[in-house]
C-alpha cells in the first residue's frame, strides 16, 4: 500500500540480514504508538485543532506542500542532484487542466483525463521492479544436475534460515532509543492528518526526513530501526487524527473519512459540533474504539505475521515471483476495471527499472506525483485570492512560518554538504 511505502526502505535491508522478526516487531509496536497517539489526540483536543484546522486556506496548503517537496532535499544524502532529478512533477500535470479545463499530455487517451492513478504507479515502482531484476538475475538455463544442486542448497537454506519466523518486539533499551522518534513521528502525523486534504503519503515521507536529520550518525536505508519506526508511527497516527474535521466540524478530511461519514449520514447521525451535543454517547464510542483497535492490534498482529511471515518466506523465489506479478495485475486491473492501468504499472516497472540501474531514488518521484496536483490547485487560487501578487506566501502567519520551515529543511543539508566539502580540501 502507499502508506507503507517508505517502511520498505529499511525494513527489507533487514530482513535480507536475517531479522525479519525484528522488523516485523519493530513495524507492529511504532503502528501501536502512533494509533494509540492519535486516538488519544481525538478524546481530548478534537475541537480545539479542528478550529486550527480551518485557519489552512489555498496559501497555506501550497507552502504545505512545498515542505513536504523540502523533505526530498533532506532525504538525499549525497545524492541531491539525483534527487532533484527524480522529482516527477510532469506526472502530476497530465490530465485535466484546473484552469482551463482543457486536457493536458493524454495524448488523445480518455484514460489519462483524470490523470494517472496512483495505485497502478507504485505497483509498477516496487513489484514490477523486482521481477525485472529478478529476471535479469537468471543467466542462460542450467543443467539437470546444476538445477538438482541449486534445489538442493535451497532446501537447506530454508530448514537452515527459515526455520520460523519469530516477531520480536523491542526491548526496553529499544523502545527507549526510539521513544523520541515515535513521539515526533507521532506529533507529525496527528498534525498532518488534522488539516484536511494533507495526506499519508506526506506524513511517512517527513516523519522519515526527520528522523534521519535526528539520526545523522546513522545510515538510513540501510536497515536502521529509526527508519522503520518513523514512517509506521506516523501513518497510524494521520488514522484517528484526519477524524477531528469531520467529528468536531462535519468536514471530511480524506477519502477515508467521506467514507465514514457517509456511514454515520446512513446511520441517521449528523457529524460535527451538534454530534457531541445530541448523541455524545455515539460520538465518544466512535473514539473509544479507535483506542480499543489500536490495541487489539497489537496482539493481533504478532499472531499473524509468525504465521505468514514464515509461510511467505519458505516459498520458493521463481513461483514467489509468478504469484506476485499476478497479484501486481490483478491489482492494477481492480483499481477501476481498466485494462490502461496495466499498461502503467508496466510503465513505471520500466522507469523503476531504470532508476535502480543508475541508483536514481525513487522518493521524489512518488511525493512529486502526489503533492503536484495539490501545489498547482493551491498557487491558483491563492492568485486569484490574492490579485496575482506573491506577498500573500508571507503576510500570512501559517504561510510564512511553513515558508521558512521550508527554506530551512532545503538549507540544511546543503550547507552541510558545503561544509563537508571545505573540510575535505582543506584536507
Amino acid at each position: 500500500t502507499a502508506s507503507a511505502t517508505v517502511t520498505a526502505y529499511d525494513g527489507y535491508p533487514m530482513s535480507q540480514q536475517g531479522k525479519s522478526g525484528q522488523a516485523l516487531g519493530l513495524a507492529i509496536s511504532s503502528s501501536t504508538f502512533g494509533g494509540l497517539t492519535s486516538a488519544i489526540v481525538l478524546l481530548f483536543l478534537s475541537p480545539f485543532l479542528a478550529k486550527q484546522a480551518l485557519k489552512f486556506g489555498p496559501p497555506e496548503y501550497f507552502m504545505l506542500a512545498v515542505l513536504g517537496m523540502s523533505t526530498v532535499i533532506g532525504m538525499a544524502g549525497n545524492n541531491i542532484a539525483k534527487n532533484i532529478l527524480a522529482i516527477g512533477l510532469i506526472f502530476s500535470c497530465i490530465g485535466m487542466s484546473p484552469q482551463t479545463g482543457l486536457a493536458r499530455f493524454t495524448f488523445g487517451q480518455v484514460s489519462l483525463m483524470d490523470g494517472i492513478s496512483l495505485i497502478p504507479m507504485l505497483i509498477g515502482l516496487f513489484g514490477i521492479t523486482s521481477i525485472l531484476e529478478m529476471i535479469e538475475g537468471i543467466q542462460k538455463v542450467p543443467k539437470v544436475k546444476e538445477v538438482k544442486e541449486k534445489v538442493e542448497n535451497f532446501k537447506e537454506d530454508v530448514k537452515e534460515n527459515y526455520k520460523k519466523v519469530k516477531v520480536v518486539l523491542p526491548d526496553k533499551e529499544m523502545a527507549k532509543r526510539l521513544l523520541p522518534i515515535w513521539v515526533q513521528s507521532s506529533v507529525i502525523g496527528n498534525v498532518i492528518g488534522i488539516i484536511p486534504g494533507a495526506g499519508m503519503i506526506m506524513a511517512i515521507f517527513m516523519a522519515y526526513d526527520q528522523a534521519s536529520r535526528r539520526r545523522p550518525n546513522l545510515e538510513f536505508g540501510t536497515g536502521v530501526p529509526e527508519g522503520i519506526a518513523a514512517p509506521e508511527a506516523a501513518n497510524n497516527a494521520v488514522v484517528a487524527s484526519s477524524m477531528v474535521p469531520l467529528l468536531s466540524l462535519g468536514v471530511p478530511g480524506n477519502s477515508t473519512s467521506s467514507l465514514f461519514l457517509g456511514a454515520l449520514t446512513i446511520q441517521g447521525l449528523r457529524t460535527g459540533p451538534t454530534l457531541f451535543r445530541d448523541t455524545p454517547e455515539m460520538a465518544y464510542m466512535i473514539i473509544l474504539g479507535f483506542i480499543v483497535a489500536n490495541i487489539i492490534m497489537l496482539p493481533l498482529s504478532v499472531y499473524y505475521c509468525n504465521f505468514l511471515a514464515t509461510a511467505v518466506l519458505r516459498l520458493n523465489r521463481m513461483i514467489l515471483s509468478g504469484i506476485v506479478l499476478t497479484l501486481c495485475v490483478t491489482g492494477a486491473f481492480a483499481v477501476s476495471n481498466n485494462v490502461f492501468n496495466i499498461y502503467v504499472m508496466v510503465f513505471f516497472g520500466f522507469i523503476g527499472y531504470t532508476f535502480n540501474k543508475y541508483k536514481i531514488p525513487q522518493s521524489p518521484l512518488i511525493l512529486a506525483s502526489i503533492l503536484g496536483s495539490m501545489m498547482e490547485n493551491n498557487w491558483t487560487q491563492s492568485m486569484k485570492f490574492a490579485d496575482g501578487s506573491l506577498a500573500v506566501f508571507v503576510t500570512r502567519p501559517l504561510s510564512c512560518a511553513l515558508l521558512i520551515l521550508s527554506i530551512i529543511f532545503i538549507g540544511m543539508p546543503l550547507v552541510k554538504r558545503i561544509k563537508a566539502n571545505k573540510a575535505a580540501k582543506a584536507a
